[in-house]
């Protein structure tokens, strides 16, 4: 074996690289095993001990520490499906957005294209903007476009004169602004929530973005959250001089007050390093030291001190050290600096009746949006001065036309913004007034402090730069958050998904029960029918399991429920490889060689079909990785990975593992008696038999294609629209009962089907479907528990809860089908640049077409007849894409084999049926043996996987039944007829062309 040392190194590599990746979960799983002791079972009080734990080390390597904060965002996250949560998918107003851009016109045809242009993207897979300029021309719009929107807040955008062309750019690239402005907004409301490791992510090429929030409980609450509008605003502030003695008093108020309601005695265990200088009470600013940044790390005060200083014990006065080592209050408005933990408790301090009886009504003290590089861990605090306005702003945001990051002369970033008539008349009067007080105007979003930059002079003509301590991705941000004031769009949540811990925790264990149950059953099988050799793929397939693990963590991904079904199918293709260069040796064996040169031999020849069947499967999860959204993300990446570590561990690892053997002289057996000779030297005329397997296949296309189009199928609720609700009985109930009395609630017919055990159903409606909003949510969700709660004696609980808008509904199931057919086209132009013949990809074409819709027709045939959900969803779609994908790995293994055998010397002599006989019956033995492996592992995520994803565990079990057939049956024998029985050997300068792997 060549390179064996270079093999070794990467194999070690990679291990430390997976063993470092996955330590962070180990580690954070620790911390909040430790929170869940303590809290015992006080959700308040375990999110408080995380809370305090936020910036504490927890995780040392000794060159590096990483807080629990850190190590937390390196963590392999649980998806919703798992741990419960929250999914939502926000949808930008383009509707909104023009009719303000033009300032609400009251032309009659631009209205009406509007309105066209807004249904037509229910139904048709295409852009509001793009729409809205056909629409107008084909109403017969005669006034030019860009004259709606040449107003003056957008005169240096676009003129009255300019073309329809440039009317349609103007309109996408504001359309693209208001969504990257949405996502900062978003972005930083949802950091506010607290929710551990979110996920938000603009859905490119639409105008929606989706956030995923594990854990969340309070729907309401997340939803006025995302849903609130943008509110920007300018205030004048005070100084720090003027706010700290109120600071001192505050301080002295709270002391006699906590003491008495012995607050202290409810702090968590990490709250002793809760302060960060040494006070003393005659001196107390004198020992404040230079502020928070250059206390952070030092030791925590005794317990007597800091009942005795509990506002400055958390909240570090905003000071400096002069030249002579005298700490002074620093000037400008930030009053005081936190840990991050202790944010909470300040707000609480601060809320007191007592505290908020001598706040004067003229300040606010408002957190900064993010801590400062140099303190990380800490967040500022601002002294807002309030006028005499109903919001206490001098200004608000939607005076400002336009602001992007620059650079000032001195090349720091800074932000420039212009403002308009109005806006530049307001900010000159404010200026002048801020510069000759010389303070600071704070520029304040959703309530929180952007920047609070000094004022040096007058600005007259609202064009200003803003300057600070910034980075260019904080001058990015603070530009997005200044355009979002004047934001012209509102976001409303038009998909949402609600899974409850309950459900989660269920799909963890059945998760978990079906990896570990079809992990022992792949080694079994391998062992028992490979003998030692067996124990060396069983070796490389743990392997596999641990990389694949370990790149997941190391690439922040999200577990799924698919995606744990990824790994179980990863698991049943992983010995795939092992199969393919076993079958070979065994070959080898036969025809008299060597152990050793078998062994050599069987690796070099099985290779092609090996890299030629990854990759199809590869190419497959390329397209639903891109046409997939949500958990069928998480499957395809998980998908993906597992066929790149399956080649690196089949290939490398198990070869290392038969180097060591046979450097130790061990006996290496590839079979045991009983299986040496089984499929051996098979010889079925499946090209005499051709025809008939035809006619079986054509009938089965009829039957299947009948059913599609007369019975049809039910569709998930991601493709038809609506809202589903997964509910859970205390005792077995009749589901023509549920259905009876939900159908009467809503007046109209509600889908109720058993989801998992006898007391579970899973309940989908129509009702509202056109309307997402609140109130619907709120009516809807009223008339379920109105159906549900006749059923008398029997409690329940609605654990889960879905909605899809019909425009995401119309646009799911287009990115379905397109994924489809670029499964399909790929694959197809894949197999005819490597076979270099057009027969072969119209055969495979010809068994994968037959494969799906055979699978199509099952699905609607079973449907309402098994004891399952059959819905046609996302997760169907990324089970028949798979099945393709395997359906052809076992197809190019036989065209890997009619190859080899067609470029031999005088192949041509040779019948051409009998080649391809011989192609079929000589891979046989390891087309059956890699179904067996992949049914078995199916079978056990079917029964052990969980409710959630049988169908889509039944699908692919099927379809690999299926595409096993057509790979024997049809698709070498469609060659031979498209072939008219000739041979289809490569030239000589083809097979220059050819690389072989």
């Amino acid at each position: 074996m060549q390179s064996k040392g270079l093999i070794k190194f990467l194999v070690v590599v990679v291990s430390i690289a997976c063993l470092y990746s996955l330590s962070f979960t180990f580690v954070t799983r620790k911390v909040e095993r430790e929170a869940a002791e303590y809290a015992k079972g006080d959700m308040a009080k375990e999110k408080a001990y995380l809370d305090s734990m936020a910036s504490e080390d927890v995780y040392n390597l000794g060159i590096a520490k990483f807080t629990y904060r850190e190590a937390k965002a390196n963590e392999l996250a649980l998806g919703l499906d798992l741990k419960g949560g929250m999914n939502v998918t926000m949808e930008i107003s383009l509707e909104e957005l023009i009719r303000n851009l033009a300032d609400n016109p009251k032309d009659e045809k631009f209205n009406v294209a509007l309105e066209n242009a807004v249904k037509k993207s229910k139904s048709v897979n295409k852009g509001v903007v793009d729409l809205f300029v056909e629409e107008y021309k084909a109403v017969g719009g005669t006034t030019p476009l860009a004259s709606f929107f040449a107003t003056k807040d957008n005169a240096s955008l676009i003129q009255a004169t300019d073309s329809e062309g440039k009317v349609r750019s103007f309109l996408n690239q504001e359309a693209d602004n208001a969504i990257q402005n949405s996502y900062k907004v978003l972005r930083t409301r949802i950091d506010k929530f607290g929710v551990a490791s979110p996920n938000i992510q603009i859905q490119q090429g639409t105008n929606r973005i989706l956030i995923e929030l594990p854990g969340v409980n309070d729907e309401d609450r997340v939803r006025k959250l995302l849903q609130g509008s943008a509110k920007l605003e300018f205030f004048e502030t005070h100084d720090n001089y003027q706010v700290y003695p109120l600071l001192e008093n505050i301080n002295g108020i709270l002391a006699p007050s906590l003491k008495s309601n012995k607050t202290p005695a409810t702090t968590t265990p990490a709250d002793t390093a809760a302060v960060e200088t040494t006070k003393s009470d005659e001196n107390l600013l004198a020992n404040l030291g230079a502020g928070s940044t250059n206390n952070a790390d030092s030791a925590a005060v005794s317990a007597e001190l800091a009942a005795n200083n509990p506002l400055f014990a958390i909240l570090n006065p905003a000071t400096y050290v002069e030249q002579n080592g005298q700490p002074q209050l620093m000037p400008g408005p930030m009053v005081g600096i936190a840990n991050l933990k202790d944010t909470a408790r300040v707000n609480e301090y601060l809320n007191r009746p007592e505290v908020r009886s001598i706040i004067p009504n003229n300040l606010k003290l408002l957190w900064a949006v993010k801590p400062e590089q140099r303190t990380p861990n800490f967040l500022s605090l601002y002294a807002i001065k309030t006028s005499g306005t109903e919001s206490g702003a001098v200004m608000t945001g939607d005076v400002i036309t336009d602001a992007r990051d620059n650079f000032d002369e001195r090349n720091n970033p800074v932000v420039s913004m212009q403002m308009n008539t109005d806006g530049a008349r307001q900010w000159r009067k404010i200026t002048a007034q801020a510069a000759q007080n010389r303070e600071a105007i704070a520029i304040v979003l959703d309530g929180v402090v952007y920047s609070a930059p000094n004022v040096n002079e007058e600005i007259p003509n609202g064009n200003s730069q803003i300057s600070g301590n910034f980075t260019i991705d904080d001058t990015k941000d603070l530009a997005n958050v200044l355009k979002a004031g004047r934001l012209p769009a509102t976001a409303k949540i038009v998909e949402e998904a609600i899974v409850g811990p309950s459900l989660g925790q269920a799909a963890i264990d059945a998760g978990v029960n079906s990896a570990v149950i079809g992990i022992i059953v792949v080694m079994i099988f391998m062992i028992v029918y490979y003998n030692r050799a067996g124990i060396a793929a069983n070796i490389a397939v743990l392997f596999n399991v641990f990389f694949l693990m370990g790149i997941l963590a190391s690439l922040n991904a999200v577990l799924t429920l698919p995606g744990i079904a990824g790994i179980v199918l990863t698991m049943g293709t992983a010995v795939d490889a092992n199969v393919l260069i076993y079958e070979r040796i065994r070959e080898e064996l036969g025809l008299g060689k060597s152990i050793r040169q078998a062994i050599a031999d069987g690796y070099k020849h099985a290779m092609p079909s090996i890299l030629d069947s990854q990759i199809t499967t590869f190419l497959v999860g390329i397209v639903l990785f891109f046409f997939g959204s949500g958990p069928i993300l998480g499957f395809a990446t998980t998908l993906m990975i597992g066929i790149i570590t399956s080649l690196f561990t089949s290939i490398f690892i198990s070869r290392l593992i038969f180097e060591f053997m046979l450097e130790k002289d061990w006996k290496i057996l590839v079979s045991f008696p009983w299986s040496a000779n089984t499929l051996q030297n098979a010889n079925f005329k499946f090209i005499k038999k051709r025809k008939t397997f035809y006619v079986i296949s054509i009938i089965a296309s009829i039957i299947a294609l009948a059913a599609i189009f007369t019975k049809g199928f039910t569709l998930g609720v991601d493709f038809s629209g609506g809202r589903t609700y997964t509910v859970a009985y205390e005792k077995p109930v009749d589901l023509e009962e549920v259905r009876k009395n939900l159908d009467a609630t809503f007046n109209l017919t509600t889908e109720v089907k058993t989801f998992g055990s006898s007391n579970q159903v899973r309940v989908t409606t129509t009702y509202h479907i056109d309307n997402t909003n609140d109130e619907a949510d709120a009516e809807v969700l009223a008339k379920l528990n109105e159906g549900l709660s006749k059923i008398s004696g029997n409690g329940y609980e609605i654990v889960s809860s879905q909605k899809v808008g019909p425009t995401i509904a119309t646009d799911i199931k287009d990115r379905a089908i397109w994924s489809g057919i670029f499964s399909i086209l790929i694959i197809a132009g894949y197999i005819l640049v490597r076979f270099r013949k057009w027969q072969y990809s119209i055969g495979a074409a010809v068994s994968t077409i037959h494969d799906a819709i055979i699978l199509l027709g099952l699905f609607s045939i079973l449907d309402g007849i098994v004891p399952f959900s059959l819905d046609i969803d996302q997760h169907f779609v990324a089970a028949i894409l798979t099945v393709v994908a395997y359906s052809v790995n076992d197809t190019v293994v036989v065209f890997d084999r009619l190859r080899e055998y067609l470029n031999k010397p005088n192949a041509h002599r040779e019948d051409f049926g009998d080649t391809v006989n011989s192609a079929i019956n000589s891979t046989l033995s390891r087309t059956i043996i890699t179904s067996l492996t992949i049914i078995f592992v199916l079978a056990v995520l079917f029964i052990f996987g969980g409710e959630v994803i049988r169908g889509f565990s039944f699908a692919i079990l099927i379809g690999i039944v299926v595409g096993t057939y057509s790979s024997i049956f049809l698709a070498a024998p469609t060659v031979y007829d498209l072939g008219k029985g000739k041979h289809i050997h490569e030239t000589k300068a083809e097979k220059a062309k050819i690389v072989t792997p």
